[in-house]
């Protein structure tokens, strides 16, 4: 790879007008580099950090809009990165996208379960990166708009009156269902892994089995529709996009 651009080849202007804030972690300089230049010359201000130890410091005092992560890095890889970036409450509504060649099932689902929001494979055409970037950014402007209602398909919930309507008859609800049924709805696309929906919705200080998630996911099911959640294998449950 022949590119070697650095933060000042692009302009202080451009840099003003940003769309919003990446970090790039790459233990590869040629990758972060390219990445970099390319992601800048659409109006994003990036950072870059070589290894995991750095990338969770640098995450902190940047407060990234996305994380494009690398899987294998010295030190500190990947997945395990990406489980001490989301221990980060600073950082929940941070996207994580893992970029790297390695697209075996189980490498994917390792992401997933670590809370990764996309899996984007090496090698990728920066075009169809910047494509990738754009689409996890318009994700990241839809969440942190907060609505005060939320829809998909028809069903819709109500965050203020705290109710829920299918075809515009009100859903009986129980408290822990309803905060599962939002947490889904909010971002449609994204897989939730169990580990995420029980420290989001029961919290890390109560101890509950997996056998609770899903007598939760079937009693939503029965409620709004069995094909309204999708069951990942191995890995959690999501709403299609």
């Amino acid at each position: 790879m022949e590119v070697h651009l650095h933060e000042n080849s692009i302009s202080d202007d451009m840099q003003n007008q940003t769309k919003g804030k990446i970090l790039i972690v790459d233990d590869d300089t040629d990758i972060q580099d390219m990445l970099s230049y390319n992601l800048r010359k659409e109006g994003y201000q990036v950072r870059t950090a070589g290894d995991g130890k750095k990338a969770v410091a640098v995450a902190a005092d940047f407060s990234p809009d996305l994380i494009i992560l690398d899987v294998m890095m010295p030190e500190m890889d990947g997945i395990e990165t990406c489980r001490e970036l989301r221990m980060n409450s600073d950082l929940d509504h941070t996207l994580i996208a893992f970029l790297t060649a390695r697209g075996e099932d189980y490498s994917q689902i390792a992401g997933f379960e670590a809370g990764a929001d996309d899996y984007i494979s090496k090698p990728v055409k920066p075009r169809v990166l910047v494509s990738r970037v754009q689409a996890l950014m318009r994700r990241k402007g839809g969440q942190e708009e907060a609505p005060a209602s939320n829809q998909h398909g028809d069903v819709v919930i109500d965050h203020e009156k705290y109710r829920v309507t299918r075809s515009g008859e009100e859903i009986p609800m129980p408290k822990k269902e309803f905060e599962l049924l939002s947490l889904l709805m909010s971002k449609p696309g994204r897989v939730f892994t169990r580990e995420i929906i029980l420290s989001q919705i029961w919290g890390n200080d109560v101890v509950v089995g997996d056998r609770t998630i899903d007598v939760h996911i079937r009693k939503l099911r029965e409620k709004v529709g069995d094909q309204f959640i999708k069951t990942v294998k191995g890995v959690g449950y999501k709403i299609d996009a």
